[in-house]
Parts: structure tokens; C-alpha cells; sequence
């Protein structure tokens, strides 16, 4: 039987600021238009963490039984390594998805943005069907789409608009932002598997492009959110602090570029979750600065 602590090394807390990323600059956006609600921030980032989380299970419980964890190296693996039943892993990301969903459903009737029911069910179906399901789109190369799309902009959109009713130009270039630095993530996570992936067969964007090509998106990721700040930058000079956020991207980049391989690029999927917390929290107060310097 898995340990507490197994059982919080499985949700993978290294990848959550990828969850509050999203909801501090989608906040920020909101100040901007002085329609920002704290209440409802806070069930955005309840949210946000629990679908992060239950995804992480999902993908421990779907991999497990595959046998796609069998030779893979790095954070806890609670069905790979036998520390806990997938029946019990696949529960325990169920009541993280109910939970986001009951959360969700909270945030959805108080804002009466009901349309959001729409995107709440896909980001749950999205969630599991990663690496969930009969035709998984994890092992098809369609992750880092996914992961730009729901950890991006329906996190970060879906956030400024239960909470203005509207979007503005800083929400969309900070979505974007916030998106390419949750792919990030993912890419040295599978940059890492390629190897295990490979022979499992799961077909990875990174097993599909290669090594190299994976390590050359890796660091152009950082790029496109240091010009999606920039261009917020043009219209509200202050929000560049968030440029500030990229500062800790400096290790995992270095060490991707390096060539590191296997347990070696551990330390860069430590910095790219720092770099996508540091990022939305600078943008995010970047943001408020605007509304509060006025």
C-alpha cells in the first residue's frame, strides 16, 4: 500500500504551477478592466489544481496498466511500481475530476457565465482522455496541443471572463504565454521518456520529431512568452515586470541545450514549473500594477 507521501509524490506537485499560472495573469487581465473578483480567482485556481492533479493520476493509472511506466525514470510511478492498485489510483483521479467539476460548477452558477459548462466538460474529458481511453491523443504526438489549449488559454481565458464578462488584449497574449510555457513542461517530460516511450509505443510529439528538434521547441517556448509580454508591453508599458518571470529558465534551458538525458533533465522539469510559476505570477502582478498605477 502506498505511503502518503507516494500517494502526494504521484499527484507530481512539480507540474501544479502549471495550474496557478493561468489564473494569476487571467486575474491580472480582469484588473486591468477593473472587474476583477478574488472569490471567484480563488475557485478558478481550486479548479485549475484539481484537473492538474487529476490528470496526473489519470496518466499513472493509464500508463501503469499499459506497461508504458515499466522502464521509465523520474517521480513516483504508483501503478508502474506496484505502490498502490490502479483501481485506487484511477478513484483517486476521479475525485480530483468531481471535485474540479463540483468547484467548476460553483464558479459557473455565481458568475452565470453557463456557456463555461461547455469548456469545464471538455477540460475534464481532455484530462483523461491524455493518456485515458481505447485511442489516447498523449500517444498520438497531441499532447502539447491540448496542454496549450485547456493549461492555456481555457485556464487562462475562461478565468478573466467568469470574472469581466469580456476578454482584452492582455488575456489573450497572456493565454498564449501561459500556454507555450505549460507545453515547455510537457516537452522535457517527454524529452526525458523518449527512450522508455519509444519502446512502449507511445507515439509522443517528442519520439515523433526527435531529440534534437524537441530541444530546439523546448527553448523557443520561452521565446514566444518573452514576445507575448512584449506585446502586452505596447499598450501597458508596466506589465514588462513579467519578463522578470522568465529569469529562472535559465537552468532548464541551459541543461536542455546541454545534451542531458534521462535523470539528468530532471532538474530541468523542476525549472520549467518554476519558470511557468514565476511567469504568471510577475505577469499577473505586472497586470494589477497597470490597474492600480492609474
Amino acid at each position: 500500500m502506498a505511503t502518503l507521501n507516494q500517494w502526494v509524490a504521484g499527484a507530481r506537485p512539480r507540474t501544479l504551477p502549471a495550474a496557478v499560472a493561468p489564473v494569476a495573469v487571467g486575474t491580472g487581465a480582469a484588473y486591468v478592466m477593473e472587474k476583477a473578483n478574488t472569490g471567484y480567482a480563488l475557485l478558478a485556481l481550486l479548479v485549475s489544481l484539481l484537473l492538474q492533479v487529476g490528470v496526473n493520476y489519470a496518466n499513472d493509472y493509464s500508463d501503469g496498466i499499459r506497461g508504458t511506466d515499466a522502464t521509465r525514470v523520474g517521480p513516483v510511478r504508483l501503478v508502474g511500481q506496484g505502490l498502490a492498485t490502479p483501481s485506487n489510483v484511477k478513484l483517486a483521479a476521479f475525485i480530483a475530476f468531481f471535485w474540479a467539476g463540483f468547484c467548476g460548477l460553483a464558479l459557473i452558477t455565481l458568475s452565470g457565465v453557463w456557456w463555461m459548462l461547455i469548456a469545464g466538460a471538455a477540460s475534464i474529458w481532455a484530462a483523461w482522455k491524455y493518456t485515458g481511453g481505447d485511442k489516447p491523443y498523449g500517444y498520438l504526438g497531441l499532447g502539447e496541443v491540448f496542454v496549450f489549449v485547456f493549461f492555456g488559454l481555457v485556464a487562462t481565458l475562461g478565468t478573466t471572463y467568469t470574472q469581466a464578462k469580456t476578454l482584452n488584449l492582455a488575456s489573450v497574449l497572456g493565454a498564449i504565454g501561459v500556454g507555450v510555457l505549460a507545453v515547455a513542461i510537457l516537452l522535457v517530460n517527454n524529452l526525458r521518456d523518449i527512450p522508455g516511450d519509444t519502446v512502449a509505443g507511445k507515439r509522443t510529439l517528442a519520439v515523433r520529431i526527435g531529440d534534437r528538434a524537441t530541444r530546439i521547441m523546448f527553448v523557443s517556448m520561452y521565446a514566444i512568452a518573452a514576445l507575448a509580454v512584449a506585446g502586452i508591453a505596447v499598450q501597458h508599458p508596466i506589465a514588462a515586470v513579467g519578463l522578470v518571470g522568465l529569469l529562472p529558465a535559465v537552468l532548464p534551458i541551459r541543461t536542455v541545450m546541454s545534451g542531458a538525458k534521462g535523470r539528468d533533465l530532471i532538474p530541468a522539469l523542476a525549472g520549467a514549473g518554476l519558470t511557468s510559476l514565476t511567469y504568471g505570477l510577475a505577469l499577473g502582478v505586472g497586470l494589477y500594477l497597470v490597474y492600480a498605477t492609474r
